[in-house]
Order: C-alpha cells, then sequence, then structure tokens
C-alpha cells in the first residue's frame, strides 16, 4: 500500500513538473521538490526498517554453543543411552520369562498404578484368564506366580515412561536455553519421535499375542513385531550414542595413509553386520528357536539341517521356520566374528590413535565374548540369565563397534 502511494505521489509531481516547464526531458527532480509532502514519512519508514532488520539478524544469527552445555547436552545423550540399554535388556529378561503378555491393556496414565489390594489383584488375575496365555500355556499358574510376572512387564512399561520424561524435560530446558544447536535440533526431535514410536510399538507387539493362535501354534507375540520393536531400539541406541559421542568427545585427526578409507569402509559394515545379527536374534526369540537344535557346530549331526526349506513360499523359511531362523543366526554371528577379527587384523597395518587402538582391542575381545555366550546359551537350553547376557553382549558389541567407526571418523578443516 505504502508503495503504491508513493508512485501515485510521484507521478503526479512529475506530471505536474512537465506541465510547467514543457521540457520533461530536462527537468532536473531532486528529492525535496519531488517528495516534499513525504520526506518525513519515507525516513521514518527507512528508520522502522533498519529497526526490524536489525532484530532479524540478532535472532536469526547463529549463536555458538558454550563447551560446557555442548559437554552436558552430550552427556545426556549418552545417559539416554544407557536408559535405552536398561530397556533393552529389561525387556529381554521379561520375555524370557514369559512376562509380556500378563498386562492385557494399556493405558498411559492408568496403566502407572499397578493393583494394590488383594482385591484388586484378584480382578486382574481373572481378565489374564480370559486370554491365550492362561488357557494354553499358564493354566497353572498362582496368583503369587502371576504377580511376578505382571509386576515384570509393569517395571519394563514403566522403565520406558521414565526415559520419555528423563529425554523430554531435559530437552526442552537445553532447547530454551540455547545449548541445541541448529544442526542438532531435527536429531533431537528425530530422537523423541523414535522414543514414541517405540512405545507405540511396544504395544502393537503384545497385542499379537492376545490374539487367538492358531490350532498348532502357541500363544506368542509376532516375531515380526518383536523384531521391529527390538531393531527400533537399537537404532535409538545408536543414533543417540553416535551424537552423544561427538559432543563428548575431542577428534583426533587420524594420519592418513591408502588403507584408512578401507578400514574406514569396514568398520561402517561391520557395524552394519553386528546390527543385523542382532536382529535375527530377534526372530531366533519370537520362534523360540533356540531351542530346536541345541548342539554345536553341527546341527543334529549335520551341517545343513534337512528341514531348512520346508515351508511354501521358500521366503517364509528365513522368518517363519525355527530351523532356517536358528541357522541364519548362527551364520551371521560367525560371520560379524571373522568380520571383526578381519578388521582387527586390519588395523595393525596402519597408524591408529590411542582411542582407536583400545576401541578396536575391545571390539576383538568382545566379540569373543558374545560368541561364547551364544554357544553356551544354545548348548544349555536357553537359561534366563545366559540368553539375557547374549542379548546385552550384541548391544555391547555395537556399541563398541560404533565406538570405533566414530573414532575414524573425517574431521571437517
Amino acid at each position: 500500500m505504502f508503495c503504491r502511494q508513493l508512485s501515485n505521489l510521484l507521478y503526479n509531481q512529475i506530471k505536474c513538473q512537465v506541465l510547467r516547464n514543457k521540457q520533461p526531458s530536462r527537468t532536473v527532480l531532486s528529492y525535496s521538490t519531488v517528495f516534499p509532502c513525504v520526506k518525513h514519512t519515507v525516513f521514518q519508514r527507512k528508520s522502522r526498517l533498519n529497526t526490524f532488520v536489525s532484530f532479524i539478524r540478532h535472532t536469526t544469527t547463529k549463536k555458538a554453543v558454550p563447551a560446557r552445555g555442548e559437554k552436558i547436552v552430550g552427556w545426556w545423550l549418552l545417559g539416554s543411552c544407557g536408559m535405552v540399554a536398561g530397556a533393552v535388556v529389561l525387556g529381554g529378561v521379561t520375555r524370557l520369562t514369559e512376562s509380556g503378555l500378563s498386562m492385557t491393556n494399556w493405558h498411559l496414565i492408568k496403566g502407572m498404578k499397578p493393583p494394590r489390594s488383594e482385591e484388586e489383584w484378584k480382578q486382574e488375575f481373572e481378565r489374564y484368564k480370559q486370554f491365550p496365555e492362561y488357557k494354553y500355556v499358564h493354566r497353572e499358574i498362582t496368583l503369587k506366580e502371576f504377580k511376578f510376572i505382571f509386576l515384570m512387564e509393569w517395571g519394563h512399561r514403566m522403565w520406558g515412561r521414565t526415559i520419555g520424561v528423563a529425554y523430554i524435560l531435559p530437552a526442552i530446558y537445553f532447547w530454551r536455553k540455547g545449548w541445541i544447536s541448529k544442526a542438532l535440533k531435527p536429531k533431537i526431535l528425530l530422537f523423541g519421535s523414535l522414543l514414541v514410536f517405540q512405545g507405540l510399538l511396544g504395544w502393537y507387539m503384545v497385542k499379537s499375542g492376545l490374539e487367538e493362535p492358531a490350532k498348532t501354534d502357541m500363544p506368542r507375540v509376532s516375531q515380526y513385531r518383536l523384531a521391529s520393536h527390538l531393531g527400533s531400539a537399537f537404532l535409538l541406541y545408536a543414533l543417540m550414542f553416535w551424537q552423544g559421542l561427538s559432543h563428548v568427545l575431542k577428534p583426533i585427526q587420524i594420519t592418513e595413509s591408502k588403507l584408512l578409507p578401507v578400514v574406514r569402509r569396514f568398520a561402517h559394515g561391520t557395524v552394519g553386520l553386528v546390527f543385523a545379527t542382532a536382529l535375527s536374534g530377534a526372530f531366533v526369540a519370537g520362534l523360540d528357536a533356540g531351542l530346536v537344535y541345541n548342539s554345536f557346530p553341527k546341527m543334529a549331526n549335520r551341517w545343513i539341517p534337512q528341514d531348512i526349506l520346508t515351508f511354501d513360499p521358500k521366503w517364509k523359511n528365513f522368518f517363519e521356520n525355527s530351523t532356517t531362523v536358528q541357522f541364519d543366526h548362527r551364520l551371521l554371528g560367525i560371520t560379524s566374528a571373522l568380520a571383526v577379527v578381519s578388521l582387527w587384523a586390519l588395523t595393525r597395518r596402519i597408524p591408529l590413535t590411542k582411542r582407536a587402538n583400545l576401541a578396536a582391542n575391545c571390539m576383538l575381545g568382545m566379540v569373543a565374548l558374545q560368541v561364547t555366550l551364544g554357544i553356551c546359551t544354545l548348548l544349555y537350553y536357553v537359561p534366563t540369565s545366559l540368553a539375557a547376557s547374549h542379548q546385552f553382549g550384541s548391544l555391547s558389541l555395537l556399541t563398541i563397534a560404533l565406538w570405533f567407526s566414530h573414532e575414524l571418523r573425517r574431521i571437517p578443516k
């Protein structure tokens, strides 16, 4: 509107000047003659415009995050990683003790309060009796035994809610304080979204175990949903851990060599292989495939069992055939171990920093321990202590592999 008024005024002034002089080409137009009535208004508008531009520059200027704030944010992210790791272990124990289907409903707020009186416990127990797990698996369970499995599942859910509070509240505080950089803000929102998604996916997984199973099957959660639940937890953990390390550890430049890019790619591939092995372990757990062939290295005196491809279509064997799922997990585990050993051997040929060398050595030791735990879990028919340790070992191996890859990352000049 102001520009339109200004153009109209300019046109009228020039028209008057032309009519007066009859020589528009020779007319000399000064600011005071053309804009005598708006001179003050223009300067006032210009002053306001300069003030507005200064405000925009002030609010959009990239402020440097203080070093102390960056460290605190990094330790907060690593602390959140630790809580996610605790949820993974607690979830594994919950599954191994067959406690995951004891809570038959889900409420964000109401679910925070467990039964208190004996009458409330009896009502919860009667509700549990209406579902397939009680009918086909826990037919002889007592109220005391039900209390144990219920509290196991309740503890797992409450731990998940605690992670949400421990993440969201500090995130809001750090955001308002200016300790979260512009580049980190989308990642913080992504981590929060994954946390919410993880909780919803957990209930979606439990719902699959509350449905009536096929006549030839036992009531259990879907192995697909279990793998998705565990995989998203591992993904959230890995992203948080990497970002936390970037804030806490001071980068150290590694001397460039021809072999270093190869080692970097190999390290990233090893991380992916360890992740895939852990994901295949979720299918083993979902199908109770650890109980079908309890011998090593052969499976019932055969390197390749006869019933490995009995399902049709054939692709279903890799996700629904217990024999094939266990065989795949063995194969992936051995491949991961060989990859770690090969990666460690490659690192002996390049000059590494002390931290990177320590990470490589820890990775080698952890993969040896993880393979040992896996074999013992199989030979002893999946006891809870060994199976939970094996699951936590996979997360530990992924952690060290991520740490080693982080040490090898390129540092921008």
